[in-house]
Order: structure tokens, then C-alpha cells, then sequence
């Protein structure tokens, strides 16, 4: 694009900001720009994503910077940089190359990158989340360009104050950790799952304002069990089976230990993706110790609730007249549950009384009294009945007014058990959550469709809408946990919570529901527009900090008078900054620059 004078410029940025949407230009309106000092010069400037504003550098800057000649005479706009990322982005043949695309955007050019994303949120984010962020995953010796975060292994242990010391970042607030053993629904990626903290962190950006500078992104890898890995020529991790017991619990006691350290008390760490077998015992060890929360266990809880309060407004009742079914009782189940139990005793419910709503299925079938085997967390939701293996068979026994799919077995809601449920229900609940789309129990349409539209949906992965035979068109909601973790991370760290309890996730799940209209809800979605996602996300993160300043929670002093006032202005601004020569560290630099530019 030739852009040669200031007239050539003004007409090609008001050009962009004709193509670009409405929310974009709004948002940045009363951006006021700040002014940066650093005493980085010349390709140090242009090769930190941080730092590098490409074309957008203004000649004085260029001059001051030492990078004058390094980029094309053309000035652009930061609003006609977006555009030029849009009509790059429509090039792209595939979502994983669109992946690629924004990744390298990520690495390039920060602020580019942020302003990309929130320019059309609903777009890009099944890109840079689920379900495209689960084939990344699994082609990430192919995806991975430079590293965006640490990684730790299981050799490191005695070191790993020192590797945190290599980060070049002081202040970190928020730190996203996986040892990739349950990727999604995907299963044991090993070091390729380094794709989900950098894809979440991504998140706390994007939707809730989180400076990325503030962010970290950690990989635990202490091997892996995918034979598959481990004979690939591409694969980035070690090349050795899992280290488990005692070992591996060292590593994580001195992560948890050298993070505090390093970042302080205050440090939010967001664990993700980990098994089962280590997913509950890890949050039980930690929670009252450091400041941290699983997301798959509590994030999805949360964003599940949420869905199911919106429900009850077309249902017209409560929590405790519904009976709920899940199929899997893994941890996204486990949590889910117990914040409905949670909710339940809101309305006054004992808690044995709202256990007994709860029915859970699980690889060996219905947990009943009396079967061999269970786990301390599934005890807790056994009921006494008889064996029963078949899940349309427990269905049609049971007769649930929800059922909630969270067992990552793509299509186990069958046909039949949809139009059972729709013959003993009104409005059905019909949650398939489980990720990515190939995982999903049963798709948008089939639910619609089998249901006749009675069904009330919502998903893991994002579907189109719907269109019935009536005219209707049904939008279906997304339970997306990215409704969830951006306001949770941003509402601790600003009001510097030290530990995390349950009742979060609550407040974060009624504060959703209020943003539900009623026309959201005639339309299909349980769940805000994604669009709006920013400012559900900043509500969520306002009534966190409201409840820890009322409960005595807070570390923050003094307690800031205006909650929303003050949490909106830690919102990182995707405006490119102004900026100048660090004076004291090149004076004669300076009086060169003045006698150019005068």
C-alpha cells in the first residue's frame, strides 16, 4: 500500500476504519497514548514483540530508535495494520494455518495481535481457542516457531528458581501450567500441550485486559505415555515414559515454592489440563496454600452453572426441582457438580438432599451403592439403585431433566436418548461440553432438530446456528470456560487475593447469567454473545474484588472506593505507545536527534 504523504495516509486510515467493525473504533476512542522510555535501539526494538509497532513507527521515532532505513519510508496506521492482518488472515487455507498466521503475529507484533483479536472476538476465537487450539496442539512440532513461555522438565528439579530467573519479565501476576497428560478430550500430548497456556493467557488478554507482560506461560513436561510422541522425529519433549509418584511431586512442591519466591504470594497459578489422578489431589494441596485454581475442574464448573441458571429462566424453576444426569464423572464432572450442590444450598437445600439430585456414568456405567471400586469423589455421589451399564437404558430408568456431557466420547448422545429425553420433558437440558468439536456428545443441529426445538443446548466447541422447520432460528449457546478464567484471574490479582475458594466460581457464574437478556435467551444462548465478552468479563472480575474486599479476602490497601473504576484501569490498552530515547543512557544520541528532527 503507498502511503507517500500525510494526505496518502489520511485517506488509506479512513478507508480501514470504514472496513473495520463498529465495536473496534468505539473501544478506542479515549485511549490516551503514554509514552515509553526504553534503551533498546535498532533490531533489538523491531524483534520484541512488545516493543515493535512495524510500519506504524513514526519518522521521529525511527530516527530516535536507530531504526531509520530498517523499515520501508511508509507510516500506517495502526487501524490500517488491522486491516492488512484481516485481508492476510482470509488468504489462509485452513484454520491451523490461521493459527500459525496469528501466532506469528503474536511474536511479531504484540499490540497488533490484541487489537486483531478484539476488533472481532467471535471470529478469532475458535483460533486461537477451542477446537483449533486442540489440532495445534497435536501438530505442534510443526506449529512451534519460538517459545512463548518456560519450559520446566523433570530434570530440572533443585534448579527451577534459577530457569524462572530466565524469564526476562519481574512482574508476573497471573501463570498458566499444564504437564500435558489430558489435553482437551485429545489425551496425553506431552510438551505439545505448551498450545493451552499460551492459548489461555492469550485469553486473559484478549477478553479481560490483562497486560502479557504480566503473563507466563509454563510447561511441565515430565514425559509422556503417547507411544505415538515418542516415536515422532518432530516431537519437541522428552523422549521418555512419564515420571510419576514421588518425583513428580517434588518437581511441583518446588514450582509452587520458587514462584512465590520469585513473583510473590499474590502470583495467580491457573493449573490446566492435568489428569485425573493428579487434577483434585494438586487443588486439595494447594488451594489453601497458594493462590491458584484448576480451571477444568472449577473454570468449567462455573461456565456450566452459569448455562444452567440461565436455563431455569425458560424452565421457570429451580436448581432443586431438576434432576441431573452426567455422562463421564472425571473432573469437569466432579466440579460441576459440587458448584451445583453449592448453588443448591443458596436456595436452602440441605446437601444430602441436593446429592441426591446428582446421577454421574462413568466408563463402567451407572455409580450406584454397592459397586466395587469407586473413588473417594465418586462415592459421594452413589446412590442406591441397580446396576445399570447401557446409557440410553439409564436414561429412559432414570427419566434425568438434564443431562450434561462431559466424557469427551464424540456422539454418546444418541438419537434415542435425545427423543427420550424430549418425551418426558418440556424443555430438555442438553449439555455436551465435552472438547473439541469431534468430542462433542451430539452436535447443535441433531439436538434441535430431534427435540423439535424444545431442547435447551449448550456446548464445549462453538456450532452454527440452527435453523428449524418452523422458521425459527436457534443460536446455540457456547459454554465456553473463557466466559470464566479472564474475570476470575483479573478480579484476584487486582484485589490481591491469596487463595481461591470455591464461592468465586459462583459469584462468576451469576454475574454471567445477569449478563443474559432475555432476548439472548428466546434466541437459543444461555450465554452472553461472544462479542460481549470483554465487558461480561470485566463485570465477572468487579464483583470478584466486591466480594473479597467484603469478606476480608483482600491483600489490596487501601480498598479502592469505585471497584469497576479501578479494575478498568489496569486494562491493558492494545494502542501503540509514543516512544523516547532513554536520555540518561544516550545524551549525545539525544542531541543529535534534536538537531535532526528541529
Amino acid at each position: 500500500m503507498k502511503c507517500q504523504s500525510r494526505e496518502d495516509l489520511k485517506m488509506a486510515t479512513c478507508a480501514a476504519k470504514q472496513e473495520l467493525p463498529e465495536w473496534e473504533l468505539q473501544g478506542n476512542k479515549e485511549s490516551p497514548k503514554t509514552s515509553v522510555y526504553t534503551r533498546k535501539r535498532g533490531c533489538e526494538i523491531l524483534r520484541n514483540p512488545s516493543l515493535n509497532k512495524g510500519l506504524a513507527f513514526t519518522l521521529e521515532e525511527r530516527q530516535q530508535l536507530g531504526i531509520h532505513g530498517l523499515l520501508p519510508p511508509c507510516v500506517l496506521d495502526q487501524n490500517v495494520q488491522v486491516l492488512q492482518v484481516l485481508k492476510n488472515y482470509e488468504m489462509r487455507k485452513d484454520d491451523l494455518d490461521r493459527y500459525i498466521f496469528l501466532s506469528a503475529l503474536q511474536d511479531r507484533n504484540e499490540k497488533l495481535f490484541y487489537r486483531a483479536l478484539t476488533s472481532d472476538i467471535e471470529r478469532f476465537m475458535p483460533i486461537v481457542y477451542t477446537p483449533t487450539v486442540g489440532l495445534a496442539c497435536q501438530n505442534y512440532g510443526l506449529v512451534f516457531r519460538r517459545p512463548r513461555g518456560l519450559f520446566i522438565t523433570i530434570h530440572d528439579r533443585g534448579h527451577i528458581a534459577t530457569l524462572l530467573k530466565s524469564w526476562p519479565e519481574n512482574d508476573i501476576r497471573a501463570i498458566v501450567i499444564t504437564d500435558g497428560e489430558r489435553i482437551l478430550g485429545l489425551g496425553d500430548l506431552g510438551s505439545y500441550g505448551m498450545g493451552i497456556p499460551v492459548g489461555k493467557l492469550a485469553l486473559y488478554t484478549a477478553c479481560v485486559g490483562m497486560n502479557p507482560q504480566h503473563c507466563l506461560p509454563v510447561m511441565l513436561d515430565v514425559g509422556t505415555d503417547n507411544e505415538e510422541l515418542l516415536k515422532d522425529p518432530l516431537y519437541i519433549g522428552l523422549r521418555q515414559k512419564r515420571v510419576r509418584g514421588q518425583a513428580y511431586d517434588e518437581l511441583l512442591d518446588e514450582f509452587m515454592q520458587a514462584v512465590t519466591e520469585r513473583y510473590g504470594q499474590n502470583c495467580l497459578i491457573q493449573f490446566e489440563d492435568f489428569a485425573n489422578t493428579n487434577a483434585f489431589r494438586l487443588l486439595n494441596k494447594y488451594r489453601n496454600k497458594y493462590c491458584t485454581f484448576n480451571d477444568d475442574i472449577q473454570g468449567t464448573a462455573a461456565v456450566a452453572v452459569a448455562g444452567l441458571l440461565a436455563a431455569l429462566r425458560i424452565t421457570k424453576n429451580k436448581l432443586s426441582d431438576h434432576k441431573f444426569l452426567f455422562q463421564g464423572a472425571g473432573e469437569a464432572a466432579m466440579g460441576i457438580a459440587d458448584l451445583i450442590v453449592m448453588a443448591m444450598e443458596k436456595e436452602d437445600i440441605p446437601e444430602q438432599q441436593a446429592l441426591s439430585k446428582i446421577w454421574m456414568v462413568d466408563s463402567k456405567g451407572l455409580i450406584v451403592q454397592g459397586r466395587a471400586n469407586l473413588t473417594e469423589q465418586k462415592m459421594r455421589f452413589a446412590h442406591p439403585h441397580s446396576e445399570l451399564t447401557n446409557l440410553s437404558d439409564i436414561v429412559r430408568c432414570l427419566k434425568p431433566t438434564a443431562i450434561i456431557g462431559v466424557s469427551a466420547i464424540g456422539g454418546a448422545f444418541k438419537e434415542q436418548i435425545i427423543k427420550d429425553m424430549a418425551s418426558f420433558n418440556e424443555s430438555p437440558i442438553i449439555f455436551a461440553l465435552s472438547n473439541p468439536t469431534s468430542k462433542a456428545e451430539c452436535t447443535a443441529e441433531q439436538c434441535y432438530q430431534l427435540t423439535k426445538g424444545k431442547a435447551i443446548f449448550a456446548s464445549g466447541s462453538p456450532f452454527d446456528p440452527v435453523k428449524l422447520e418452523d422458521g425459527r432460528v436457534l443460536y446455540p449457546g457456547q459454554g465456553n470456560n473463557a466466559y470464566i478464567f479472564p474475570g476470575v484471574a483479573l478480579g484476584v490479582v487486582a484485589c490481591g487475593m491469596r487463595h481461591i475458594h470455591d464461592e468465586v466460581f459462583l459469584i462468576a457464574a451469576e454475574t454471567i447469567v445477569e449478563q443474559v437478556l432475555e432476548e439472548h435467551l428466546a434466541e437459543g444462548r444461555l450465554y452472553p454473545p461472544m462479542k460481549a465478552i470483554r465487558a461480561t468479563s470485566l463485570a465477572v472480575a468487579v464483583k470478584i474484588a466486591e466480594y473479597a474486599f467484603r469478606n476480608g479476602m483482600a491483600s489490596l490497601y487501601p480498598e479502592p472506593e469505585d471497584k469497576a473504576a479501578y479494575i478498568n484501569s489496569l486494562v491493558y490498552s492494545t494502542d501503540y505507545d509514543e516512544f523516547r530515547i532513554d536520555s540518561y543512557s544516550w545524551p549525545e544520541k539525544v542531541s543529535t536527534i534534536q538537531t535532526l528532527t528541529k
